[in-house]
Order: structure tokens, then sequence, then C-alpha cells
């Protein structure tokens, strides 16, 4: 009976504990009371829930409604977390979940949630309303986190008042969010973790590292993009003893490196990239002892000895990243000991040497980036090994990048035993020898990077067993062989394929249906031809498309037109593509289009959509540009319709294309006037109209294109003087403005305000007056051609004066303006150079030259030009220069070509000139030139020609002799020919001497001794008898 009693009694408990408590899962929970739930019900009521999250906030048990905790003992609601599991960033947003944003008005009711400890409202949307400054009162808060969730304002100062907080979120990427002051941090004396990345802080003064040193407990602080700047360096003394994590990025703090951080030895987690730290990297980092975390990347001013850095121990380091700094000096083999490191980020240093085949041991690593640095030799041949669970080297790797250095020597085998690589660039460095076959075995591969190098052999054919690869890119090597289907055959996943500038032939079949749907196909260069490929049919998706010198004779398909909707860049310049093209185009918008150099004719086209580039040069394209040019490429940045048969005006409307950089339409038959609304271009760098009919003045307006920096006017009629408002193209690189019929003086505004002029051409025009002397202002100048205008007066001194001629010119320059994603005008320009025309584009910057002839000018030779000691051209012809040819011409010792006929000049051709060694060609002819000419060294190579016309001048190569001289020899010095005059003249006296004295000796002997000369004469007389 008792038995019984007793076991009532425990079911009767079970009974009013079963009503009190619910099983949800694993976990009981004690009902709420009724002031929390109606506390929780009025919260509820101010959000806005559109996916309804809170459907299961009903009821009367709101210790089971979706992210309330209760305490097990009383019931008190302990915790509300309605963080969004799934933001908008993440990747089951739009999909799965939709948009679980809440919003709304956050209500004070939570203020009777006495019991509240934990408060998540992360991750939400609450469309830029305040922080509730009633959270600062709710004291038994330990945990607030209220990033990413859409406040604005600031951050309420009370918030101080949390004395039991331990974690504080308030993080806020790109939102209004701010605080003046960090003051109120110093009443978080539990704090442990603070968060305020990417609130606005740069009001808050020097002193904030001061205030956060205060709190005892800080473990973690989160300040990443906050606006700080000044200095981190420390105050008297660091009492961070318990940090942790520090997170400083993306400030500006243009400071020292803070040397203290190395002191806190509980550090496991140190990140300051992009802070614009510069100094010394401490080597004490390699020492503590909890180091995982180091991120010191993208303060460009770090510097640090690798070979002393990574020397350390370095014993639980997983991630350094180091890069875009100023890191230099070899890598040591200690690296390999770092047992833990998964990444290895040394991007954009200047860390020299090799690479030391101690890597093979880094177990765990999985990014080893040194691209952007200068290391040279080759890659390990053969790498160390150690007791990975794997027995290929390094097989956590999955991203090797080695990009833009200047390694050689070949590829390793140990690249193909890499099993789990992903991504593998070695693009522009010096590497030779073939591909190996074995890359085909690395079946994780997705991105492999080999561009620029000088890899030779041709493409293996394993790589058509690559099935997850999305880029393959070989561009730019010399590589050759064919490319069949089998290249491709497992290829299902590439997206993007860059063959371009090898000598690939393809040899596929003409129904060949690709396994990919390609976004970017870069086959420049490549042999595709004769045929158009049939096979580009099946590519709906690509939006990239090069076929550039492909060897393509074909007219462009018509089903070309259902595909290249989608292009965003056509290029299939430099074929032999004939016939017309379709009026309008069919292009995605903001496209550049390229059908430059091929056989294409009829009228220009004009793009479905607005374009950004169209370059149609190069071809057979006739009639006039269409009026609405502008209207249907508004936006157009480059246009070139170069060397083509257009005919008529060039349209006015031209000048509302507002930002346009490059306008080309030389080498047509365009007529009229140059329309004055380009000076509306005002981004217009590169303008060129040369070689056309076209007519009239040169517009004013054009003086309002102040970042010009070329203009090609030449080859056309138009006349006038130059305008003032030229003198405003203060950017003006070349001014080509010859063979037309401009007239007037040469301004003197041309010599005060260009001071990057590199070329001023005028030649051919009827220029009159003198050359002015200020030209020598022209600091840049290396190109001066006023030749055949009516220019008369001496030729200035002060043309000695140029500061770019006066040196030579070592380092080629290619000028190119107006680039824009690969396009660009590249500089090019006519020189009368040898007697002839000769075109310079990508050596135009080392070419210096002054070219005066065919003018009137006078006065003697200005000795000053011989100061020009870069000077490659001379042309001084058919003019009225007297004087003597300076002696100290071989100054000039880059002189190439000198020309200097039909002159008034006159004494000897200086001895020095011989000593040119680059001289190629010289013409003194027509002058009045004397004496003999120094017919030695460079002075062989010429003709006689170079010397006809100057009455006075004898020897070789002329045929006239030197009086006296049948040597065959040319002159020497002054001084030497007066030397062997002295010893000529003796010569001959000597020999005058001995035939008198021979003579002369024996008449007087005979005449005084009789029996002497009738013996002699006896003599004589018996050798005739016996001769007889």
């Amino acid at each position: 009976m008792g038995k019984v009693s007793i076991l009532g009694l425990v079911l009767a408990v079970l009974g009013v504990l079963a009503g009190e408590f619910v099983c949800n899962g694993d976990t009981l929970y004690i009902n709420c009371s009724l002031s929390d739930r109606k506390a929780l019900t009025d919260f509820k009521h101010g959000l806005e829930d559109p996916e309804n999250r809170l459907s299961s906030w009903k009821g009367t048990h709101c210790c089971q409604w979706r992210g309330i905790s209760c305490d097990n003992t009383n019931g008190a609601v302990i915790s509300v977390d309605l963080h969004n599991p799934y933001p908008v960033s993440s990747a089951e947003s739009s999909t799965r979940y939709g948009y679980w944003n809440l919003s709304g008005e956050i209500r004070p009711s939570l203020l009777k949630l006495k019991s509240l400890q934990h408060l998540d409202l992360s991750l939400n949307t609450f469309n830029n309303i305040p922080i509730p400054t009633f959270l600062g009162s709710m004291r038994s808060l330990r945990y607030l986190n209220l990033s990413e969730a859409g406040f604005s304002g600031a951050v309420p100062l009370n918030l101080g008042n949390l004395s039991s907080l331990e974690f504080l979120d308030v993080s806020s990427p790109f939102s209004g969010l701010a605080v003046s002051s960090l003051e109120w941090v110093r009443g978080l004396v539990s704090l442990k973790h603070l968060a305020i990345n990417g609130v606005d802080l740069s009001m808050v003064g020097s002193n904030w590292l001061g205030v956060l040193n205060v709190l005892p407990h800080l473990a973690e602080i989160h300040l990443s993009g906050c606006g700080l700047s000044g200095s981190v360096l420390s105050h008297s003394s660091v009492n961070f003893t318990s940090l942790s994590v520090i997170d400083l990025s993306l400030n500006h703090f243009d400071s020292i490196f803070p040397d203290w951080l190395v002191n806190i030895s509980s550090l496991s987690y140190v990140d300051l990239s992009n802070c614009g730290l510069y100094g010394r990297i401490p080597l004490a980092f390699s020492e503590l002892p909890s180091l995982q975390y180091l991120s010191l990347a993208m303060n460009d001013n770090l510097s640090a000895s690798c070979s002393q850095l990574f020397q350390g121990s370095w014993k639980k380091i997983e991630v350094l990243s180091l890069a875009a700094n100023k890191l230099h000096g070899k890598l040591p083999s200690s690296i390999g000991n770092m047992s833990s490191l998964t990444n290895f980020d040394l991007f954009s240093n200047s860390v020299e040497g090799g690479i030391p085949s101690s890597i093979g041991k880094l177990c765990n690593l999985k990014i080893f980036d040194l691209s952007g640095n200068n290391l040279t030799g080759s890659l390990p041949e053969v790498l160390e090994r150690t007791s990975c669970v794997s027995n290929n080297p390094m097989p956590s790797l999955i991203y090797l990048r080695l990009s833009v250095n200047h390694l050689v020597g070949n590829l390793p085998a140990w690249l193909g035993e890499l099993e789990n690589l992903a991504e593998l660039t070695l693009d522009y460095n010096m590497i030779q020898g073939p591909i190996p076959a074995s890359l085909g075995n690395l079946h994780n591969l997705t991105i492999l990077g080999l561009a620029g190098n000088q890899l030779n052999g041709s493409l293996p054919d394993s790589f058509g067993q690559l099935s997850q690869l999305w880029s393959l890119d070989v561009s730019f090597n010399h590589l050759s062989g064919f490319i069949t289907e089998l290249h491709f055959s497992r290829l299902h996943k590439l997206k993007f394929l860059h063959l371009s500038s090898n000598s690939f032939n393809f040899n596929v079949s003409s129904n060949w249906i690709p396994p990919f749907q390609l976004r970017n196909l870069d086959l420049g260069s490549c042999h595709l031809g004769p045929s158009f490929p049939a096979w580009l049919r099946t590519q709906k998706e690509v939006g990239f498309l090069d076929f550039s010198n492909a060897s393509i004779s074909d007219t462009i398909p018509n089903w070309f037109w259902e595909i290249s909707s989608n292009l965003s860049l056509v290029n299939v310049s430099f074929n032999q593509l004939q016939g017309l093209l379709p009026n309008p185009l069919s292009v995605a918008p903001f496209a550049d289009v390229d059908f430059s150099s091929n056989l294409l004719e009829g009228p220009i086209p004009l793009p479905t959509v607005g374009i950004e580039s169209l370059d149609l040069s190069n071809n057979h394209f006739s009639g006039s540009i269409p009026q609405n040019i502008t209207k249907s490429m508004p936006d157009l940045i480059f246009l070139s319709l170069s060397n083509n048969q257009l005919t008529g005006a060039i349209p006015a409307s031209i000048g509302d294309m507002l930002i346009l950089q490059v306008i080309d339409l030389s080498n047509n038959s365009l007529e009229r006037n140059i329309p004055s609304s380009i000076g509306n271009s005002s981004l217009l760098k590169a303008l060129d109209l040369s070689h056309n009919n076209l007519s009239g003045v040169i517009p004013e307006l054009l003086g309002q294109l102040n970042q010009l920096q070329s203009i090609h006017l030449s080859n056309n009629n138009l006349t006038g003087k130059l305008p003032l408002s030229l003198q405003n193209l203060s950017s003006l690189e070349t001014l080509d403005l010859g063979n037309n019929r401009l007239s007037g003086n040469i301004p003197l505004w041309i010599g005060g305000g260009f001071p990057q002029l590199r070329i001023l051409s005028l030649r051919s025009n009827a220029f009159s007056g003198e050359i002015p002397s200020n030209l020598a202002n022209l600091s840049s100048l290396q190109v001066l051609d006023l030749a055949d205008n009516k220019l008369t007066g001496a030729i200035p001194e002060t043309l000695g004066d140029f500061k770019a001629m006066s040196k030579e010119q070592y380092v080629n320059q290619y000028l190119l303006y107006g680039k824009y994603r690969g396009l660009y005008y590249g500089e090019r320009f006519v020189m009368n150079i040898k007697g002839g025309p000769q075109k310079y584009t990508k050596t135009l910057s080392l070419v210096t030259s002054i070219d005066l002839s065919i003018n009137s000018l006078n006065g003697e030779f200005p000795d000053q030009i011989t100061k020009l000691v870069g000077l490659v051209t001379l042309n001084l012809s058919k003019n009225q220069v007297s004087g003597h040819v300076p002696d100290n011409i071989s100054s000039l010792r880059q002189l190439s070509s000198l020309d200097l006929s039909s002159n008034r000049l006159s004494g000897a051709i200086p001895s020095s000139l011989p000593a040119l060694s680059f001289l190629s060609y010289l013409n003194l002819s027509n002058n009045n030139l004397s004496g003999m000419i120094p017919y030695r060294g460079q002075m062989t190579t010429f003709e006689a020609s170079s010397f006809s016309g100057n009455p006075g001048l004898c020897g070789p190569p002329l045929v006239l002799q030197c009086q006296g001289d049948d040597s065959g020899k040319g002159g020497t010095s002054t001084i030497e020919d007066s030397d062997d005059g002295f010893i000529d003249s003796w010569f001959y006296l000597s020999i005058g001497l001995g035939f008198a004295a021979g003579i002369l000796v024996p008449i007087l002997v005979f005449a005084i001794k009789k029996p002497w000369r009738l013996s002699y004469f006896g003599f004589v007389d018996k050798i005739v008898d016996r001769a007889l």
C-alpha cells in the first residue's frame, strides 16, 4: 500500500511537470511569462515580415517561438535571435528562401524583457532607421549584434551603460552609421568582442587607441573600413593582455608600422591590410606563439628582407598575406618548415631569386601566390618531400600563381602531380620548352594560364581531358601545330579560350559541334581559314570574339549576324574578308567593333545600338560618312575610318560625340571645311584628318581641345594663318600641318606653351618671315620640319638649345594616344630622310630631326647646332647658307643623314667628318667647298654624287685628283697635309740634285783629265761594236 502511494505521488508530480514543460527536440523549455509574451507580441507587430518568418510566434508557449530562448529555471526570455540566416548576398537568398529580411520598427517593448541577455537583429533591412536609444537601458544584455541590419545615423552613446555587455557588433559597411567619439566605450568594462566595421569613425580623434586600451577583457577588435587616420603608435603602455584578434584593415593611417603589436603574445589574428602603413615589418612576428593569421597586404610601403622575415619559427602560422608591399630578397628554404601554412601570398612585391624546393614539404598549403615579383631562375626540378597524407607533393595546393616574373627554363614534371590544383598561372615569364602532357592529369584544374612566355611545341592532346577547365590561356607564345577536336573532347565547362599570337592551325571538321559554350574566344593569329569557321555558329554565348589575322579569305556568312548581337567585342581585322557589311550592324550595346584591314566595301554601316569603338580602317568602304552617325553612336570613344574611299563632307554632328577620344579619318577623299563642332569633343586625344581634300581655314574652336595630344591636318588644301586659339592646346605632343597652303609668319606663341611637343611639322606651306628664336623653348621637341616654305633670315643660333635633341635617345617609347580597352591611336609620321620620304611608327620616339630645306635661309652655318648630340637627321639643303661647315660637326655622333646640298658653303670638308660612324646618307653637292675630300672611314661609303657641284673639291671618290697627287689616296688633316708637302718637296729636290750630280760631275772630270776621257769613250765604242 505504501509503495502504491509513493508511485501515485511520483505520477502526480510528473503530471504537473508535463503541464509546465514542453519538449521541443532534445531541449526542455519552460513556459515564458505573460509579460514577456506580451512584450514579444508587441515587438512582432512593429516588424514587417514579408516571408512570414515569425509564423511560429503565436500561442502561449513563446519559448518555442523561432529565435526565442528562455531560462530553464524561471522561463524568462534571455535570447532573441532574429538574424537573417540567408542574407541577400547568400547564394540561396533568391532561390530556396527568397528574402528573409525583417524591417519596420523596433519597439521599446523589448525593455520589458528584463532578463534579456542576447539580442541579434543582424543581416536584416531596417531601411536606414536609427539604432534605438532605449537599447542602452537593457543592462542585462551580454550580447548585442546589430551588424549589417540597415541602420543609419549616430550610434547611441548610451550603449556605454551596458556594463555587462561582452559582445558588441554594430558593423555596417556602406551605410550611414557614424560615431563621433569612442569615450562611451569606456563604460563597457566587461567587453570582450568589439566590432564597428564600416562605421564612420573619422571624427573620433587620435585617442581611440587609448580608450580601447582601458578595457581589461578585450579579446577582439574589429575596426575595418572606419575612416580612421593618423598615427597608430602606442601610448606609454599597452594593456591588451587578452587581445587575440585585431582588424584595422581598410583605414587611412599613413603611419609608421605599430611595433607594439609584437609585444602582445596572445595575438592569433592580425589584419592591418590596406592601411597606409609604412616602415619595416617587425621580425618578431615570427615568434608570436599563437599567431595563425597575419595580413599586411596592400600597404605598398612596408618592407622586409624575405631571408630574415621567414627565418623565424612561425609555429602556428596558417595565413601569411603580405601582397602589394616592398618585400625584397630571396625566399629562404626555411619556409618549408611552416607546417601549418595554408595561404602564402606575396603578390606584387620585389622578391628575387628562385622558389626553394622545400615548398614541397608544405602539406597543408592551399594558396601560393608570388605573381608580380622579380623571381628569376627556373622552377625547382624536384621538390623536397615529407610525410603528407598523399604521396604527391603539396597535396592540398589549390592555387599556384607565379605570373609576371622572370622565370626561365622548362615546366617541371611535378606540376602534373598537384592532384588538387584548381588554378595554375605562370603567365608572362620567360619559360621555354614544351608544355608537359602530364598537365592533362590535373582533373580538378579550372584555370590554366601560360600566356606570354616562350613555350614551343604543340598543345598536348591530353588537355582535352580537363573536364573541369573553365579558362585556358596559352596566348603569346611560340606554339605551333594542329588544333583538333581531340583537344576539346571533354571541355564541357570551358568558357574562356585564348590561343592568340601563336602559330596554331585549326584542323576540325566542317560539321564539328564543340562541347563547350564559350564567352571569350581569342584566336588571333591562328590559321582558321580560308573559310569562315562554321563551328562558331554553335557558340550562342560568346561575347568576346577575336579572329584577327586568321588567314580567312571569305565573305561573312549570314548566320554570323544571328550571334553577333551578343558580341561586346568583335575583332576580325587583318584578314581578307570581302563583301558588304549589313546595315544596320547587329552587336551588343557598348561594343568594340574592329573590321579593319580587310577587303570590305560598300557604305559605312551603323550599329543597331550605341557602341564605344568602331574601326573600319584599311578597307574599300565608299560613299559619305552618314549624317546620323552621332545619333547612332552618341557614346563613341574611338572612331577610325582611315584608308578607305570616303567622299563628301565630314558631318558637323560629329562634334556631338562628347566623349570621343580618337577621330581618324585620314587617307580618304573628304572635302569641304573642317567642322568647327569638333571643338566640342573636349576629351579628344588624337585627331587625324590628313591626306584628304579638306579646304578652308583651321577652325578657331579646335583650340578648346585642351586634352588633345596629336593633331594631323597635313596633305590637305587648308589656307589662312594659324589660329591663335591653338596656343591653348597645352597637352599637344604632335602638331602636323604640313603640305597645305597655310601662310603668314610662324607665330611666336608656338615657342611659348607646348612643354610636351615632340613633333612640329609645318613643311610645304607658304610660311614666310624668320624662324622664331624662341622655338628652342620647346624642351621636348625631337622633330622640327619647316622645309619647303618661304622662310628667310639666318638660322637662329638658339636652335642648338633643344633639350630633347641634346641627348641621345635610347629608350623606345610607343606613342599611343586615346588608349581604351586595347584600342589606341598609334602615332605615325613621315619624314624626308636620306633623300626620300620614310614613315616612322614604333621607333618614332628614337628619332630626332631638323629639316629646314627648300627655303631662303641665309647667314652662316650655326655652330650651336653641333651641341645637339642626339640629332639623327639634319637637312639644310636648298637654302643660301654660307660659311664653313663646323670642324666639330663630329660631335653629332648619332647623325645618320646629313644634307647640306645647294647652299653657299665654302672652305674644306672637316677632317673629323669620317668619324661619324652612323652616317649613311651624305649630300654636300652644289656648294663652294674646296680642298681634298677626307676620304677615309665612313666617307669611303659615299659616291661622287655626294660631293658633285663643288669645283674646288678633289680626290676620291671624285675623278678629279688633287694637284700633284698620284697616290690615289685621299687627303688627311691640315697638319698632315703640311707635313706631307714638306717631305714631298725634299723628295723631288733630292732627285733633281742627284740627276744633276750624275751628269755634271763626270763631264767636269773628263774635261780636266784628258786621258780618262779618251779611255772612257774608247771603252764605250768597243761595247757598241759588239752589240752591233
